[in-house]
């Protein structure tokens, strides 16, 4: 292998873990990754995970690891955007192991929960707050694991094509479209499709709504559409190619589903 060749690994490599680093980091920030901790009653230390969001049929579980037979609780649920109060039910033991559900909902209904231990010392609330779970529809994973395989793409050509534009190296044009290609199909074509399938309709961005998820891509897409205009016209405009590459960057960082599809109990059904 030579120089070059062994500088384009490199450099690949280097735009593997950038984007794999924001993948993670955007997971774990979202308003959908589970809540996680330990809670102490009496010798015994709770650990838990909550979740935060839940795809398909049936009521969304937990599970509480406490083999200590005296230890019990309760499971508090009041659906957002209602005029509901706190509806309570028993956590249920089975075996070692007490387990809450979440009233199932219609794709979009969120319900804040949360859990109450007692049967020890310092009975308590798990969370400060109650979590927020939100609902929504099962996407098959013939449809959803090539959404995020696409958008994976499109990071990797975008962090690439931005590098080799400040690198000022030969190959920025077809990087270009080649992210732009991907980014349509991932969040223009794809995108839609799961919003439809998981929340019911296939855009609640803007003009329609709020969805950030549906108007961050959008935002992207254009910044790359301009760059590979400014690159079909004139080859040597290559800062448009690194504006477009640090703001799909910044939108990639922005935590998935934040301001996402919420049902509004209260608004008129029809």
């Amino acid at each position: 292998m030579n120089g070059a060749s062994l500088r384009s690994v490199n450099l690949w490599i280097f735009v593997f873990v950038v984007v794999t680093g924001s993948a993670v980091y955007q997971r774990v920030t979202g308003p959908t990754y589970p809540v996680n901790g330990h809670f102490r009653i009496g010798a015994n230390d709770i650990k838990f995970s909550f979740p935060r969001s839940f795809a398909g049929e049936g009521d969304a579980e937990f599970l509480l690891f406490a083999p200590d037979a005296r230890i019990g609780g309760i499971v508090e649920t009041m659906r957002l955007k209602s005029q509901d109060g706190w509806n309570r039910r028993d956590l249920v033991r089975s075996g070692d192991y007490l387990a809450g559900k979440i009233p199932h909902q219609p794709p979009a209904g969120k319900v804040a929960y949360r859990v109450y231990l007692y049967g020890g010392a310092d009975p308590g609330w798990l969370t400060p707050n109650p979590v927020i779970l939100r609902f929504k529809g099962d996407v098959p994973a013939a449809i959803m694991i090539p959404h995020i395989f696409v958008m994976f793409v499109a990071m990797l050509f975008s962090t690439r094509a931005g590098l080799e534009a400040i690198l000022n190296r030969p190959n920025v044009l077809s990087l270009t479209v080649w992210t732009t290609i991907s980014l349509a199909i991932g969040g223009l074509i794809l995108g839609p499709v799961v919003q439809k399938l998981a929340f019911g309709a296939y855009w609640t961005g803007w003009p329609f709504g709020k969805d950030l998820t549906d108007n961050k891509t959008v935002v992207a897409f254009l910044f790359w559409a301009v760059a590979l205009w400014r690159q079909l016209k004139q080859r040597t405009s290559k800062w448009w190619v690194v504006a477009a590459a640090v703001a799909l960057l910044i939108v990639f960082l922005i935590p998935h589903s934040l301001l996402g599809s919420e049902l509004d109990y209260q608004a008129p059904s029809g």
